[in-house]
C-alpha cells in the first residue's frame, strides 16, 4: 500500500462514508455513527480500516471520543454477526513502527510530506514539545502503520475537524494537505455535499469555507 492513490474525480462509497464516520465520531453522534459504520461495512470498510480511523481520530477529537466510538464499531460488528453478516476483517500494519530517534525522524518526514514542508510557527517555537508529539506519536507512530492509506487518513481527519467548530485554522490545512496527498479538488467538493445531504449542514459549511479557502490559497488569491 503507497501512501497515496491513483488521482480519482469522485469517491468510491467506501471513500464517502471515511468522513461521515469522523464526523459523527466527532460529535458524539452515536446513532449516526452506528448507522454510517454501518454504511462504510457495506462499502467495504473492513474492519481493521474502521478501527484504524476510530484510533487516528483521537489524536484530534480525544481519547474519551475515541474509545466511544470504537465501542460502537465493536457493537457494530458483533451486531452484524448475529445478522449473518462476515466483515471483511483487514490486516494490521506490515511493518514494524519504529521507536526513539528513528520514530521522530520518520515522522518529522512524513509531516513535511504532508504539510508541504517543514512545520516551524509561533507556536511550536513557543511549545517546541507539541511539535515533538505530532512528529513523534501523530506522523511517526500512527502514519507509519499502513493499513490505512493516507488519503483516507486525511478524509477521516477533514471529516471530524469539520465537525468540531472552532478548528477552521486546522480544518484549513487538512484540505491542502488533501490535496497534497492526491485527493482532487472535485472529491472534495463531494465531500463537503456528503455532508451536506448525509451528515450534518453546519461541519458541510466549514468543509466547504475551508475548501474554498485552500483552493484560493493554491492558485494564489
Amino acid at each position: 500500500m503507497t501512501p497515496t492513490q491513483a488521482p480519482s474525480e469522485t469517491l468510491s462509497a467506501r471513500q464517502q462514508a471515511i468522513p461521515l464516520i469522523a464526523s459523527f465520531m466527532a460529535a458524539s453522534d452515536m446513532p449516526r455513527l452506528n448507522a454510517a459504520l454501518n454504511q462504510g461495512l457495506d462499502a467495504g470498510l473492513t474492519i481493521s480500516e474502521g478501527r484504524e480511523v476510530l484510533v487516528q481520530l483521537y489524536a484530534y477529537a480525544g481519547f474519551p471520543k475515541s474509545l466511544n466510538a470504537l465501542g460502537e464499531l465493536l457493537k457494530v460488528v458483533e451486531a452484524r454477526k448475529q445478522r449473518g453478516i462476515h466483515d471483511a476483517p483487514g490486516r494490521e500494519p506490515s511493518r514494524a513502527i519504529p521507536t526513539g530517534d528513528e520514530l521522530l525522524t520518520v515522522g518529522t518526514a512524513n509531516q513535511t510530506k504532508i504539510s508541504g514542508g517543514p512545520v516551524k510557527n509561533a507556536v511550536t517555537e513557543f511549545a517546541p514539545v507539541i511539535n515533538e508529539y505530532l512528529q513523534a506519536h501523530l506522523f511517526g507512530a500512527i502514519f507509519e502503520r499502513d493499513n490505512l492509506d493516507w488519503q483516507s487518513r486525511e478524509l477521516a481527519t477533514v471529516g471530524a475537524l469539520a465537525a468540531m467548530p472552532g478548528v477552521e485554522a486546522q480544518l484549513r490545512s487538512h484540505m491542502r494537505a488533501s490535496m497534497r496527498m492526491g485527493l482532487t479538488p472535485a472529491q472534495l467538493r463531494q465531500l463537503t455535499q456528503v455532508l451536506a445531504e448525509r451528515g450534518d449542514a453546519d461541519a458541510a459549511t466549514r468543509a466547504g469555507h475551508a475548501l474554498q479557502e485552500a483552493l484560493a490559497a493554491a492558485s494564489g488569491g
